[in-house]
């Protein structure tokens, strides 16, 4: 299949600069970010544009930029949240909260209570505050952010305790007590970690439900939440400028969630089974996007190019590494890895010195080091899976990147560029 759009996607972008040739020569190739940005507004503007903007139905707004460059999009108010919230109120696990009114407090990256401060500031017409109010941190009516610190491996006592009241008084402004928690993998773990450490569990209102949706989560973080509490804990799949695609119920076995979208998967390299998403899109009905590679990695259950067999999202396809015989290795591959060897390793990192070296950097939700036949293994499984000799180094903290995500790979040798990545061929006549 080479994941042609069909007739109706045809014409609803047929009036859009940036897709004018496409649909004249028949063919559309895949849509890089820079393809988005180039031109940008101007390769996306139509009469129907024009006017949504003017009437604020339409508005500029930037990706996060988390794992590539920032890229301006344009889309309806509030797209993300209310994909989340229709993605909320529809899950079969989690719903029930949903229903119920619950608050939803959201525990992820301080961009994000950043970018909320700097919205609300802007409605006052005002600067945003340098430590945001609790008021200031409110997006709409449902939902509050909390975090204010870059790296939460660094949250203070007294910041954790300021979480914690934030949370209990959502939960006693609730008629049943009853609240959602959304958050970032790591960054609840790391709450976790923080509220054990300091006997504060008594004032640690449990959660009705958990997503977690901002970032790959690693595999013994998911089994440290599972551990920690006894509601549905959920992955959310998306990006900025697409909404949500997936979803994983309780158990972790993701679902499509595919409204107004279809999906089709590209090997990232002749002979690999692990598969570029490429994604159509006419959700957002101001800047729809025709076979746009989203950027993320996933694998099927069989290895096979079917989207309907995905099983795993396996990180992003700028963070691949390729070993010295051409193979490329996601996150997810190594964090496989990391879990079998030990359950207690937290957070990861792969640093590569030269060709032929690297140092896997750990730390552990207990703080103390794995156990020796743990380490052994892990360095013997870096080498099978990299091909470079490796050794492994306990950490008490490992730093967060300027996005407050983590990075699994800090190396010099980068996989190839997505345009190097094998496509179906265009029709014989058009090339």
């Amino acid at each position: 299949m080479d994941g042609q759009p069909t007739a109706e996607v045809v014409a609803r972008v047929a009036g859009i600069p940036l897709y004018r040739e496409s649909v004249e020569r028949g063919y559309f190739p895949i849509l890089e970010k820079t393809d988005i940005a180039r031109g940008f507004p101007d390769n996306w503007m139509t009469p129907e544009l024009a006017e949504a903007l003017a009437a604020g139905e339409a508005e500029f707004v930037l990706s996060t930029g988390t794992n590539h460059a920032r890229m301006q999009i344009i889309r309806p108010p509030y797209f993300l949240l209310k994909s989340y919230y229709r993605l909320w109120s529809e899950h079969p696990d989690i719903s029930s909260t949903w229903r119920d009114g619950c608050r939803r407090v959201s525990l992820t990256t301080v961009l994000a209570t950043e970018h909320v401060a700097r919205v609300n500031a802007a409605k006052r017409g005002a600067e945003p505050e340098a430590e945001p109010s609790l008021d200031e941190r409110r997006l709409d009516e449902r939902t509050l952010y909390l975090n204010l610190r870059l790296d939460p491996g660094l949250w203070e006592r007294d910041e954790v305790e300021r979480m914690l009241e934030e949370i209990q008084a959502i939960r006693d402004a609730h008629p049943t007590g009853r609240y959602h928690l959304d958050c970032s993998g790591p960054h609840l773990a790391h709450f976790v970690r923080k509220v054990d450490h300091w006997g504060l569990w008594d004032r640690f209102p449990r959660p009705d439900s958990i997503v977690h949706a901002y970032e790959y989560t690693p595999v013994n973080v998911r089994r440290y939440l599972r551990e920690h509490f006894d509601c549905p804990v959920v992955d959310l799949f998306g990006s900025t400028e697409l909404g949500y695609l997936f979803y994983s119920d309780r158990n972790g076995v993701y679902h499509p969630y595919l409204d107004r979208m279809s999906v089709e998967l590209i090997p990232v390299a002749p002979g690999s089974d692990i598969h570029s998403l490429i994604v159509t899109s006419v959700r957002n009905p101001y800047m729809p996007l025709v076979r746009y590679r989203s950027g993320d990695c996933v694998r099927t259950e069989d290895g096979s190019p079917d989207p309907a067999r995905i099983t795993r999202f396996c990180g992003r396809e700028k963070e691949l590494f390729t070993t010295a015989k051409g193979r490329p290795v996601s996150q997810a591959d190594l964090d496989d890895r990391v879990a079998a060897a030990s359950s207690r390793v937290f957070l990861h990192q792969l640093r590569t010195a030269g060709e032929r070296d690297a140092v896997l950097l750990y730390t552990t939700f207990d703080g103390s080091p794995v156990e020796t036949g743990a380490a052994e293994k892990l360095a013997g499984d870096v080498r099978e899976l990299t091909g470079l000799r490796c050794r492994v180094e306990h950490r008490e903290h490992l730093p967060i990147g300027r996005s407050g995500k983590y990075a699994w790979l800090a190396e010099d040798r980068r996989a190839a560029e997505p345009a190097a990545i094998a496509e179906p061929p265009a029709p014989a006549e058009d090339r």
